[in-house]
């Protein structure tokens, strides 16, 4: 693939270092926020760009819509950070597994991958197939000017072996547990295959301009003890060992969140990423004490917090960040933390909402260090 590797002096210089420098571990004047699926169905605009569109990978595929539904809620809220718009089924379909969304409903492939056969036609796909992603990325990073990083992202190896298997979304996970348990040799091919094009796509979204990179593992938490670190955690550490930790001479920081992940925190300590995101489920001081000086943390506000009144935010805001304890503010690295919600943000919450709680993390954050 030839798409040209862009360098930092093709962009404006960043004017709001404070998502990068809490990755990193350094002080910041204030604790960043950003929101998982925050540009999204919850914003009125996005449902009109989407309408446009025509559909969800309409709207994905399309250089012009995914810069301007990334960008969207950076208009009305004043975010640390924009993540690239795009899906984290992209590395599947580009195997030719068929992705597509009805309106309302989640994820489906045409083609699910459930036996022998199915698994030896798997292939890291040409990243050729991906360029509208790494496109939309360079689009977006212009369009940006600077204002905040952009964070690039895919599913992990086992979250995507588990929509490949299911073909969909699942309640029950059956068939991705029928083939761990019964074909454990599929499932490790599978999953190998899967950590090298994860690793690979988001190198090139590096490349391509993105500042930080996030690994999904949505469905890690369905698994048994054991099962977690065989299956899920082996492959995550696989697509890490490979990632690019800088790019054009800039420090690139990587972000895991594993949903449910909370039981198995001491053994994430040692991943060799920057951050780990945290699920609503878990103490962020216990949490800290964990983990130690290892990693920055990323969370974890529960996403329905933004269905209450905006006192209630404002106090359940105050709890997280006091939760996390006091923030560093030294010289050097330290424990850092970077605010988001527990998980993705429902397409039901106010906008208003939503800007009751980005103010609050700052205003109260910015009061713990005075």
């Amino acid at each position: 693939m030839n798409t040209p590797t862009a360098t930092t002096s093709s962009y404006a210089p960043l004017q709001n270092d404070t998502f990068i420098r809490a990755c990193l571990g350094l002080a910041t004047a204030h604790t960043p926020v950003w929101l998982m699926r925050q540009a999204g169905r919850y914003l009125p605009e996005y449902r009109a760009t989407r309408a446009k569109a025509g559909s969800f990978m309409g709207l994905a595929t399309n250089l012009d819509y995914a810069t301007e539904v990334t960008l969207q809620p950076l208009e009305r809220f004043p975010l640390d950070a924009a993540i690239l718009f795009s899906d984290i089924l992209t590395i599947p379909d580009a195997m030719g597994l068929g992705l597509s969304f009805a309106l309302g409903e989640g994820p489906k492939f045409a083609h699910n991958v459930r036996d022998e056969a199915a698994v030896a036609k798997l292939a890291v796909p040409d990243m050729d197939k991906l360029r509208y992603v790494f496109d939309a990325v360079t689009s977006i990073r212009k369009a940006l000017q600077g204002r905040v990083p952009l964070i690039g992202f895919s599913g992990s190896p086992w979250t995507l072996a588990c929509y490949m298997v299911e073909g969909a979304g699942s309640d029950d996970y059956r068939q991705v547990k029928t083939m761990m348990y019964s074909r454990p040799d599929l499932m490790h091919k599978m999953l190998q295959i899967n950590a090298d094009a994860v690793a690979l796509y988001l190198n090139t979204q590096i490349e391509a301009g993105a500042q930080a990179v996030m690994i999904f593992d949505s469905w890690g938490g369905v698994l048994a003890d054991g099962a977690f670190q065989e299956f899920s955690l082996a492959y995550t550490t696989r697509v890490l060992a490979q990632l690019k930790k800088e790019h054009d001479g800039v420090r690139i920081p990587s972000i895991v969140f594993t949903k449910g992940g909370g039981l198995w925190l001491e053994e994430m300590r040692d991943l060799d990423c920057n951050v780990l995101g945290l699920d609503w489920t878990v103490n962020l001081g216990k949490a800290r004490t964990l983990v130690g000086q290892h990693k920055a943390l990323q969370g974890n506000i529960d996403p329905n917090v933004l269905f209450a009144n905006p006192a209630q935010i404002e106090a359940e805001v105050a709890k997280v960040l006091n939760s996390f304890g006091a923030p560093h503010t030294g010289a050097g690295t330290g424990p850092t933390h970077i605010f988001n919600l527990g998980h993705g943000i429902s397409q039901h919450t106010p906008p208003d909402n939503v800007a009751v709680l980005v103010k609050a993390v700052h205003e109260h954050s910015r009061k713990m260090r005075a």
